[in-house]
């Protein structure tokens, strides 16, 4: 059943639904005309920019901080109806951690195994992250949209392992070492425009898209300003609402154009140092974390 937002905000029992599932879906957040203006704008700047000599593959800066070289992506991580829901659970004073988008092309055997965001990001189990997920295609069942368990957020950051298989659209192809039954699995179903949140800590993955159109997911991480990274020497985050009184993160602009090169610039720097903290310990490197 889709929720209910109250001048477009969760209600309390909402967020009440969210801390005891760590999921909670589907939010409506975009317009139809808002979802169709996103995607044109995604695949306009894939058209656009696939050959046009950029530093590092076109997918690379798809799956790895999008909002630092792509206005129209910066745009959605701030928009006013995101805020508005993100805040019943962050609070009042949000930062944007990363954005990407996760897609998967018509009739095509890519997945994202059942693993847990928090695993390799350096900053602990914490409570002040949460992922939007949002629906520039319809994700279905059959187009691979997401599974998430119930609950499991309540564990701590559990032991993976790395596959780096090449049909893994993860990092690493990590996967959660543990058996987990499909009854326990939740398929989180979204029509255009809307988005699911969930915890860093909970299980959830993914299956191939079966249909005939591309499944695509926008992702942003958002996190309260009061985190901080704790394997990493730094760390990167954009101002979204309110105000950061800790400094733990390095703040980045909101970029003017598409891959200009100051913001390619900091690009680089943002990449090389996550890298650091995603990838250590890895056995091998991986085309986004190269």
């Amino acid at each position: 059943m889709t929720i209910k937002l109250e001048n477009g905000r969760l209600s309390e029992e909402d967020v009440a639904q969210y801390w005891r599932d760590g999921f909670l879906f589907p939010i409506p957040v975009f317009s139809a005309d808002e979802v169709a203006a996103a995607r044109t704008s995604l695949e306009d700047m894939e058209r656009d920019w696939l050959d046009a000599g950029l530093p590092l593959p076109l997918n690379t800066y798809k799956r790895v901080n999008a909002q630092v070289v792509m206005p129209f992506v910066a745009d959605i991580a701030r928009h006013p109806a995101v805020l508005d829901v993100v805040e019943g659970i962050l609070g009042p004073d949000i930062l944007v951690y990363a954005a990407e988008f996760f897609i998967k092309e018509p009739r095509t055997a890519s997945i994202v195994s059942m693993h847990q965001d928090l695993t390799y990001w350096g900053l602990g189990a914490i409570d002040g992250l949460v992922t939007a997920w949002m629906a520039l295609s319809p994700a279905t069942v059959e187009s691979g949209c997401m599974d998430f368990v119930r609950g499991s957020h309540k564990q701590p950051i559990l032991p993976h392992e790395d596959t780096f298989d090449t049909n893994n659209l993860l990092s690493r192809g990590q996967e959660v070492k543990v058996d987990i039954a499909d009854v326990d699995k939740t398929p989180i179903m979204l029509e255009l425009g809307e988005m699911s949140l969930h915890h860093g800590l909970t299980i959830h993955g993914s299956g191939p898209n079966g249909s005939d159109d591309r499944r695509i997911g926008c992702v942003i991480r958002y996190v309260r300003p009061d985190m901080e990274q704790i394997v990493g020497s730094r760390d990167y985050a954009m101002t979204a609402r309110g105000e950061d009184r800790h400094g733990n993160f390095i703040h980045t602009p909101t970029p003017n154009s598409f891959f200009a090169p100051e913001s390619l610039e900091l690009y680089d720097n943002m990449r090389t140092e996550q890298a650091k903290i995603m990838m250590k310990d890895a056995k091998k490197s991986t085309e986004i974390y190269s």
